[in-house]
Order: structure tokens, then sequence, then C-alpha cells
């Protein structure tokens, strides 16, 4: 420590001289002494506070070390800065589960790591997981597309958690043996390489006692009868082998389509999960629900449905968290660094790929953490029109729009616009779909009514909603546009279900863009369309009920939808 720090501390405060050392980094910011003085003085200081209640004093020393690297005031106080912003990483990698990840591979080729080049992604749920270990949450549930890191995230996740804590008995669970000992592996891997991972210098005083890969299970610090980590597969023998009071990870409980197309499949998974997984856990464990969401009624749904809908689970704290593989514009969500991720073009490829075999709803489940019931959908693709972009050469004879109005939070507006022809044929010429405030929406549905040349628009209104279309209306004319606007009350969800299952047969005679053609907001409109159920089990239903209320105004109106062969 700098005699000038030893002098200080006769008079002042550990805290106070820390206050002067930082005002000291921000007026003379090149000069490293200072910084090697703070991180001291802040270990000192973290003998009597604890790591915990110095970790706001290390993320200033690291952003101002940051900030100096980048500046290169010399080559030998970069080298210099570098070493102790290692440094600042390994003081708090036992407390901050992103920081270990950080510190754990700080030795290898920067494109070889895990977690920096995902980092953008991956730190978004590493924070959430750090709500889980601080007692914050009791259960989080995560979503991803295939091969975008997930599983080595919470490999690191165990290592961690079995590093920082070995007295703790955790439990891994996947739907298949072969996934539960790669898990296993990797989580040894991670632990025994000392040329590739930084573990033992996080945790140099833990060591292995005991491994068994036939059970796959781990020991550090002493052999214990529940282990520090248990691996077994949903369907192998869990009674008796594991009482796990760390944390619970369930990792791609089913194992394909095969399985969440098979009521009597997703039962048994289901069974096992609640019979002999979850009962496995003490009061206090952690859930950490991963994979892919194959069907509404998988592990991961009838799990979230009971907490979302049994009041007994009122006080369970649980949050849940999907990244689809295309975010709002179409573009991929996984594009990282290095080449390590995948490219918007790739996961269009993708798409259309399942398109092409009219199996939109793998796409959705799979890609877009979209769990679509196969059986019970009442608009499946297979029965319904599409076209190719390119109306008929006549002019329509009506053009019109249906707009079933929300405020955001949530609730979707919903809008298609519809042009009918002379042969009775109709074409969706557009949409209107966004959960977007209302002074976004609003100004979007005057905009198409006037792109589209729209001649009638009818809006659901109650009491609430009536002052949306009066806005909307007020838009349109701003624009010296002129239509006939009417309104009509909105039904009770009892009602609005009965006219949606009412109106599918002329609904499923319109035609709609294909997949190739849509926008994102088309594309969403359809996909909330093929989503709805005939067992009534439809979160949102604003797409088909809008549908529904275009049919009502043709019928108002003294047309028909009329079934025509396809020209194109």
């Amino acid at each position: 420590m700098a005699l000038f720090l030893l002098l200080e501390r006769e008079n002042m405060t550990d805290r106070q001289i820390l206050g002067n050392i930082k005002q000291a980094i921000i007026t003379r910011p090149d000069d490293l002494v200072a910084y090697e003085d703070y991180f001291q003085l802040q270990r000192l200081i973290s003998e009597n506070e604890g790591v915990r209640g110095t970790l706001a004093d290390n993320r200033f020393l690291r952003n101002e070390l940051q900030k100096l690297i980048q500046r290169k005031p010399t080559t030998d106080k970069v080298i210099e800065g570098h070493e102790l912003l290692k440094k600042t990483y390994l003081y708090s990698a036992k407390e901050i589960f992103e920081d270990y990840m950080i510190y754990l591979e700080w030795n290898r080729p920067p494109q070889e790591r895990f977690f920096l080049p995902r980092i953008h992604v991956m730190g978004k749920i590493a924070k959430q997981i750090q709500r889980l270990a601080d007692d914050e949450l009791d259960e989080l549930f995560f979503s991803l597309p295939p091969r975008v890191g997930k599983t080595t995230l919470i490999m690191f996740l165990m290592t961690w958690l079995i590093g920082r804590d070995s007295e703790r008995s955790n439990l891994y669970s996947a739907f298949s043996d072969k996934i539960t000992a790669s898990f296993y592996n990797g989580v040894l891997e991670v632990i025994q390489d000392p040329t590739t991972y930084l573990w033992h210098e996080i945790f140099p005083q833990q060591q292995i006692v005991q491994t068994n890969g036939k059970d796959e299970t781990l020991n550090i610090d002493r052999k214990k009868r529940y282990p520090s980590l248990t691996a077994r597969s949903l369907y192998g023998t869990l009674n008796g082998s594991c009482d796990c009071n760390g944390f619970m990870i369930a990792d791609d409980l089913l194992g394909g389509i095969e399985e969440a197309m098979s009521p009597d499949r997703l039962l048994s998974a289901w069974e096992k999960t609640d019979n002999n997984l979850i009962p496995r856990c003490k009061e206090q464990a952690k859930l950490c629900w991963v994979g892919t969401r194959w069907a509404e009624n998988d592990p991961i749904g009838k799990r979230l449905n009971t907490l979302q809908s049994d009041s007994r689970f009122r006080d369970r704290r649980f949050l849940v968290i999907n990244t689809p593989a295309l975010n709002e514009k179409g573009e991929s969500n996984f594009h990282y660094a290095y080449g390590v991720g995948f490219s918007t073009t790739f996961y269009q490829q993708r798409k259309a790929s399942f398109e092409q075999n009219d199996d939109s709803a793998s796409w959705e489940a799979q890609y877009m953490g979209q769990p679509v019931e196969r059986s019970g959908r009442l608009f499946d693709p297979t029965e319904m029109k599409f076209w190719n972009g390119e109306l008929p050469l006549e002019t329509p004879v009506r053009k019109f729009m249906a707009i079933d109005p929300a405020f955001g939070g949530g609730d979707y507006v919903a809008g298609p616009i519809a042009y009918q022809y002379e042969d009775g044929s109709v074409y969706i010429v557009d949409v209107v779909y966004s959960n977007s405030d209302k002074k976004v929406t609003q100004p979007l549905i005057a905009e198409r009514i006037v792109r589209w040349n729209v001649q009638a628009a009818q809006f659901e209104a109650n009491a609430s909603t009536a002052s949306y279309a009066e806005k909307v209306e007020e838009l349109v004319q701003a624009r010296n546009y002129k239509l006939n606007i009417s309104y009509k009350a909105a039904p009770t969800n009892v009602a609005k279900q009965v006219r949606i299952f009412d109106k599918a047969p002329e609904i499923k005679q319109f035609y709609f863009l294909e997949g190739s053609k849509r926008t994102n907001e088309y594309e969403q409109f359809m996909n909330n369309v093929h989503a709805f159920q005939i067992n009534g089990n439809n979160k949102h239903d604003d797409a088909p009920d809008s549908l529904a209320q275009l049919v009502d105004m043709m019928i108002a109106s003294g047309t028909n939808v009329r079934v025509i062969h396809r020209v194109f």
C-alpha cells in the first residue's frame, strides 16, 4: 500500500480515504498508482463489509480502468491496467455470475470464448439467474432457439454454484441420458482443465473428492450422501438419489415434436416432472426451467399454468424470458461476434423451409418460443387460401377495414384491410397488428386507411374504447380524407369466441398473403390467427376476432364470400 494511504489512515476512515482516491482517479485518470491504492483499500474495507458491500466500488474501478485502457496512454500502462482489470473480475467472481464467466474464460482466445461474444443476449439471462441466486426469485423460465448457447450457460452456472457452496445439493435433469451425460462431462471439463478455464483460481480451496460417471454425480470438498451435483434424466431413478437444496435445472424435458404431438407422452413427461423431479427439491431450492416450448401442455407450460392460475402459488416469485430467433423487425437476435451465432438470412431460410413443409407450428415452437397446438387449431394453414401479392386486374367493388382497438399494455390492436371483388373474392391486402401505445397505433391506423383508400371502417367500441376511434377519425379528417366510419358494441369474451367459431368458414375463404410476401406485422397477425384454439385456451384472439368482424361487415352490407378457383 502506498505511503500516502498509510499516513492518511491515521486521521480518516477507510471510506473517506477511498472517496479521496476516487477523486484522484477522476482528476488524474492516467495515474495507475491511485487505481492500485483504490483496489487495495477496497479489499481492506471488504474485511468488515464483505465483498457484497464493496461491489459498487469495484464497478467504479473497473469502469475507470476500461476507460484508461481505451485511451492507451502508454504500452506499460495498458498492460498494468489489464492486469488490475483482471483482478477486479476475480474479486467479484464468487458473488456475481457474469463476472465469474468473464474471469473463467480470461485466458481463452476472444473468438473461442463462450460468454463475451454472446453477452448481449446471455448477459440479460445471467442477470436474472443472479436474482435467482440472490433469493429475489424462486423460479426462472427461459426459452431460446436451438444451438445459441443455453445449455453451456447453465453448465457454467452449475460450476459456479458448486464452487461457491459445495455443501448444497444441485440437480440437473433433461429428457435423455445422453444429454445429462454431456452436461456432466462438461462440468468436469471446466473444473479439471486449468489451461482453458480458471475455475481453480476463483475457488482455490475447492477440490473434487469424488466422481461417479455411471451415476453422473460429483462431490466437492467432501463425500456426501447427496452429492454437490447429480445429473439424471427425467426417466432415470431420482428417488433417494438427490435431496436438492440448491438449484434444480430442468433442461429440455421433451425430446422433440413426436412427444409434443402425443397427448399420452406429454402427460407422461408432466407426471414424471410433478411426481419425481419437483419432489426431489427442498422448499428453499431454486428452480430453473430451460428449453424449447413445444406445446402449451409441455412440462414448462403446465408448471407455468399452475403458478399463474392457482392462488395457492400467489407468493411464488417467478419470471419468464423468451428470446425469439427474429425480433419485431424480422432480424436475428443471435448475430453474435466472431460468427458464432446465426444471421438474419439463416433464420429467414429456416423459416421458409418450415413454411414449405406446411409446418409453421414447429418454426414458432423451436425458434420463436411460441408453443402452438397442432390439434384443436381452428385455422389450420392447410385449410386456408393464400395469394402471391398480385391483386386481380379489375377494380375492387369494396375496400373496407375492421378494427379491434386496444391501449397497449400487452393487448393488440388488430385491423385487417380487405379488398372485395365482383366475383365475391376477398383479399386481405394489409393489416395493423401492434401492442404499442395508442399514440403509436392511432396514427398507424389513420395512415393505412389513407394508403389503401379504405372506404369504410368499423371500430368495436365500448365505454373505454370509444375515444380511441374518435381520435383515429380526427387524424383521418386532418388528412382531408373522407370515409364511412361506424361503431359496433364489443362482444363479451364468450360471445367473441362464439363469433369466431361461427365466422370461421367465411374467414377460411379469404385470401391472405403468402409467407414470403408478408411484412413482419402481417406475419405476427397470421401467427395469432393460426394459434387460435377450439378449446378456448387462447391468451390473445385479437387477429381472428377482427377477421370475424370483417365478415360481420360483409353480412351487414348484403355481400358474402364465394368459393372460386384460384387464378395464379
